[in-house]
């Protein structure tokens, strides 16, 4: 994964792009797991995605290592703070109003303070045994650049109200989020929202979108 840097530093269509691997379990977690990997990338249009994602040499040699893969192509709808120093998925002049039906995704990451380190790890098992239990969550994972300290989620939601009742609710994830503003948890953070334009692929023997509005 990390020697890919070199292909895609050579890839003319490309934008924004990390490489990361995941947590054990749903991801959420410190401990890695070495089977699952995910590439995010950005695209000036979803058919240049399209065209790199099954033709690229990178890709297609992933493929050929890979027991299973999923792909989903998203198109932001609302995007705030900084990955890397900037922001990639700033939507477009023509793109509409977030939609308050589904599915919805949500990305969130962010680069931890040392200082604050051990505390955020140690509220995490409470917030990833809640999303677990969540029957409204469509998918979710813990993904990240670098372990326990650059940290990505990745989460599918069927409405705005299911995802903001999760995030900002009298739970563990809420009564995060207010110890992450009152004591300035993280060095950088950035928090983006998707509509679905398409997804193929499977994860676990299954379609996550499935019966989705969207699927």
């Amino acid at each position: 994964m990390g020697a890919a840097r070199l292909s895609f530093m050579a890839m003319p269509d490309v934008g924004f792009y990390k490489l990361c691997g995941s947590g054990t379990g749903q991801g959420f977690t410190p401990r890695p797991n070495r089977q699952v990997w995910a590439i995010l990338a950005t695209w000036p249009d979803p058919e240049t995605a399209r065209r790199n994602l099954t033709t690229a040499p990178i890709f297609r040699r992933w493929q050929s290592k890979s027991s299973e893969s999923w792909t989903i192509l998203l198109s932001p709808t609302s995007s705030r703070g900084q990955w890397s120093g900037q922001n990639p998925f700033t939507p477009g002049p023509a793109t509409p109003a977030p939609p308050e039906s589904g599915p919805i995704v949500a990305l969130t990451r962010a680069t931890m303070r040392l200082s604050t380190f051990a505390r955020f790890w140690a509220r995490v098992p409470d917030i990833s045994a809640v999303i677990g239990q969540d029957p409204n969550v469509i998918f979710k994972i813990g993904i990240g650049e670098v372990p326990l300290l650059h940290q990505v989620t990745f989460s599918i939601w069927p409405d705005a109200a299911s995802m903001a009742h999760f995030a900002r609710g009298d739970g563990p994830h809420g009564r995060v989020i207010k110890s992450v503003r009152a004591e300035n948890w993280f060095a950088e953070e950035l928090y983006a929202r998707f509509s679905i334009v398409d997804d193929w692929g499977t994860w676990g023997g299954q379609r996550p979108l499935a019966g989705s509005l969207n699927a």
